[in-house]
């Protein structure tokens, strides 16, 4: 069950008291038992390579679009738009495969299965947003669930959990549900932690 809003969202307010905000993206979330066939594929991975900055597996997630600091007013404004578009879209069957990085830093597991209608879905969350006057970082979409990053020069780990990875392929699953998530990154020296603010079924309108 979600929180309630004023419970996930851990405000930051500048040292003259201005707006309060709080970091926000969209995204899907694997099913608990993907999630777990992929971290029994990682367990050699955690022995080997403990300075990764590992991802909780409970925060695992695909994002649809990244929206960065919002104020907090701004938040509930988007609810509405974005139920009645998930109400739109049916569900997606997707699976985890493989693993990549970027820059040799950032560790991730591959998406497969319906890909367009990932995009499609991607697109008018992105539209949608926009069309309630938020801007924010329109970035491609590239389909992926981070999995780790590496610490200041220490980039070889990645690659090699990356190219552990290749052969892994995940069950099909179906993505049911759009999620508008807070996190609490930049809020203290602590790991990073990702809650719903909400989310929203997709198809119980198609």
């Amino acid at each position: 069950m979600n929180e309630p809003f004023e419970a996930v969202t851990e405000p930051a307010v500048d040292e003259r008291g201005q707006t309060a905000t709080i970091r926000v993206f969209l995204a899907l979330a694997p099913p608990d038992d993907a999630k777990d066939e992929l971290e029994r594929a990682l367990r050699p991975a955690y022995a080997a390579y403990p300075r990764l900055r590992w991802n909780r597996i409970e925060d695992w997630h695909i994002t649809l679009a990244f929206l960065g600091e919002l104020p907090l007013t701004t938040v509930p404004l988007l609810m509405p738009r974005l139920a009645e578009l998930a109400a739109r879209h049916r569900p997606l069957r997707l699976a985890l495969r493989g693993g990549g990085h970027f820059d040799e830093r950032v560790l991730w597991s591959g998406i497969e299965g319906d890909l367009e209608g990932l995009h499609r879905l991607a697109t008018d969350v992105r539209e949608a947003v926009k069309a309630c006057g938020v801007s924010f970082p329109d970035r491609p979409l590239r389909p992926h669930l981070t999995l780790a990053r590496s610490r200041r020069g220490d980039h070889s780990a990645v690659v090699e959990v990356a190219e552990g990875l290749a052969a892994f392929s995940g069950r099909v699953w179906e993505a049911g549900r759009l999620h508008l998530v807070g996190s609490n990154i930049g809020r203290g020296p602590g790991p990073i932690r990702y809650r719903d603010i909400e989310a929203w079924s997709l198809g119980q309108g198609a």
